[in-house]
């Protein structure tokens, strides 16, 4: 056979990274059934517990009966529909943004934006523990493409001395496997100073961040001016799917004109922009989701001090629990989950070799008692690891 695959596999079974799908046979939500089991679920991106929210099902179905399910055609040829357009208007407004576009999943949004600004000539600047999606975008561009040190102004303006062409700075505004918050305010002064313009991909900031849930960019205060090119995902804190990019009138015309993930892709069914419509107006106007959210983490965040673990320097949904190696991991996550607690294990090349870690991720529609389950599952199990070394 040419391509060795069984060897490929067999390797990434005995580094202990090989990864299986866990079949859901549940609505997504806090109680769920995977491979036929009940569980206690704390792993989905779902922060405000919107996914299975009873208004947006209703949207759903109403859109579908009114619009279809098909969107038909690319956007540019017919498959731009009514529902489409407000949604964009109204993700622009929650943005503070002239315009908004819609894409149809977070990677293509990313791919589509980097590669329609920069390309060869131009130089793109991108953190190091950025999202895959931003990683591939940059050097799919063409453009000349280097990481910079993590949340590292000063590594940042190293590399900015050297840049070449339009400068595009990019980088998450939620690292999602660490949980941290972009130090967007020095990130923007450094990008500017230099004449490059800042984007953010805050697909794990829309919901939980932000007066309105606005996310990063709100959380800071900041501006367009600031933030030019600003990328949220609906698929998380919106509950639903899809994705947009939020800016001025220049930037989305660009867009539409050059991004190729964009111009060549069937657009998202009608039915589903009339869902993240409803979910949209949920997370905006019910704050006491944010709330519940803020409370759990503390909760979270006490009790897992009180056990010894070791967690990262987050306020937000996400709740790494650093274990080190990944066997030790993958055992602790199977600890958890025969005890009826699903927490997923990530590994390399997800994070960097040394560094698996379980990844917590709480929601609005989780209980206190349900975060005092998994923190009593967790003073059970992390002894029985044993350690580091053992």
């Amino acid at each position: 056979m040419f391509f060795n695959l069984s060897a490929r596999l067999a390797e990434r079974r005995a580094a202990d990274l090989y990864r299986q799908r866990p079949l859901l046979q549940s609505p997504q939500g806090p109680q769920v059934v995977v491979d036929g089991k009940p569980l206690l679920a704390f792993c989905n991106n779902d922060y405000l517990g919107l996914a299975n929210h009873p208004d947006v099902i209703a949207a759903w179905r109403a859109g579908a009966e009114r619009w279809g399910v098909g969107g038909g055609a690319s956007h540019l040829v017919i498959g731009h529909s009514t529902p489409h357009h407000e949604l964009e208007e109204a993700l622009a407004d929650l943005t503070g943004r002239p315009r908004a576009l819609l894409f149809s999943t977070g990677y293509m949004a990313n791919l589509g934006a980097v590669t329609a600004l920069v390309g060869p000539g131009d130089t793109v600047l991108q953190d190091r523990l950025n999202h895959a999606s931003l990683l591939d975008a940059g050097r799919l561009s063409g453009a000349r493409f280097q990481r910079y040190l993590h949340n590292d102004t000063h590594s940042l303006a190293t590399r900015l001395e050297k840049a070449t062409g339009n400068t595009l700075v990019v980088t998450d505004g939620v690292f999602s496997m660490d949980g941290d918050l972009a130090d967007l305010p020095a990130l923007a002064a450094t990008a500017k100073a230099k004449g490059a313009w800042l984007m953010v991909d805050d697909a794990h900031g829309f919901g939980p961040l932000g007066a309105q849930g606005a996310g990063i960019v709100e959380h800071y205060g900041l501006s367009q001016d600031d933030v030019p090119v600003l990328i949220g995902t609906l698929g998380k804190g919106f509950g639903t799917s899809g994705a947009f990019v939020a800016g001025s009138e220049e930037l989305i015309e660009a867009l539409v004109q050059f991004a190729r993930p964009y111009i060549y892709t069937t657009s998202q069914p009608p039915a589903l922009a009339c869902a993240t419509l409803k979910s949209l107006g949920l997370l905006r106007h019910e704050t006491w989701r944010r709330e519940q959210l803020a409370s759990l983490i503390r909760q979270f965040r006490q009790g897992a001090e009180q056990i010894g673990l070791a967690l990262m320097d987050s306020f937000t949904p996400i709740q790494p629990i650093m274990i080190g190696s990944s066997a030790r991991a993958l055992r602790l996550s199977q600890l958890l989950r025969e005890r009826g607690l699903l927490v997923t294990a990530i590994r390399p090349p997800t994070v960097p070799a040394g560094s698996a870690r379980l990844r917590v991720t709480l929601t609005a529609a989780h209980s206190q008692a349900q975060v005092q389950r998994l923190l009593e599952g967790l003073a059970e199990c992390y002894p029985l690891l044993g350690p580091e070394d053992a």
